[in-house]
């Protein structure tokens, strides 16, 4: 009776024993993930933009390229364009330290689709300094009234108009033939592609040298621009 007390005291060391070698294992694999995952994660991948054939303003050498992810009918970008853009983002650009690119999200309504497509022309018909004009003035006609974003504001005499204030009657005509001929739609789906790939959710968003800017304050911004120049 003795020794089957001994054994099957042996037998509970063990298991007790076995179960707390895996226990431990699987917290090892765990800890193990959660490093990986850290030094891999999205936010610290660089997405590798093509910026070729894409809207942009500062010197062609400037170190740091930042992408604005946007939407003509988002009020959070157009305040970001009439409000920070020009007391922080253009400061970094004068100083020959910023790229800035403007990159195509509409997905509010069927107008954003429309007026992203008209700029994506006015950018191909017209050119670069053509599109940041109309792209300024197209933000600045943006309606109050948050109840637009489900009407159809952006017509194509809308936006004809908005381009006649700052071009010819001839470049206009450019720009309406392209449209009619669909040259740009590619362009456009490139932006899309973008978003699909980067997993965009809303707007403005904003990648600097290929990363996710997700800072907070104008110190953050220029914090990442700095070590952005650096490399980092």
């Amino acid at each position: 009776m003795a020794k089957q007390m001994t054994k099957s005291k042996t037998t509970n060391n063990s298991s007790r024993n076995f179960f707390f070698w895996v226990v431990g294992l699987v917290v090892i694999c765990i800890i193990g993930l959660v490093l990986l995952t850290k030094l891999t994660g999205k936010d610290n991948v660089e997405f590798d933009f093509d910026y070729k054939n894409q809207p942009y303003v500062g010197k062609s050498d400037a170190p740091v390229n930042i992408v604005e992810f946007g939407d003509y009918k988002c009020p959070v970008c157009k305040n970001f364009t009439e409000n920070v853009y020009p007391e922080t983002i253009k400061k970094l650009v004068d100083t020959g330290k910023v790229k800035f690119y403007f990159f195509h999200y509409p997905f509010i309504n069927k107008d954003s689709t429309r007026a992203a497509l008209f700029s994506e022309a006015v950018y191909g018909e017209l050119g670069n300094d053509a599109f940041w004009k109309f792209h300024e003035l197209l933000y600045s006609k943006q309606p109050e009234d948050k109840k637009y974003e489900l009407i159809d504001v952006y017509t194509d005499s809308f936006l004809q108009k908005t381009l006649k204030e700052i071009v010819s009657d001839k470049d206009v005509q450019k720009v309406e033939t392209a449209i009619k001929e669909n040259r740009y739609a590619n362009a456009l789906n490139k932006d899309q592609e973008y978003v699909e790939k980067l997993k965009i959710d809303s707007t403005p968003t904003f990648f600097i040298n290929g990363k996710k800017f997700t800072g907070q304050t104008y110190d953050d911004l220029i914090k990442t621009v700095n070590n952005a120049a650096k490399g980092k």
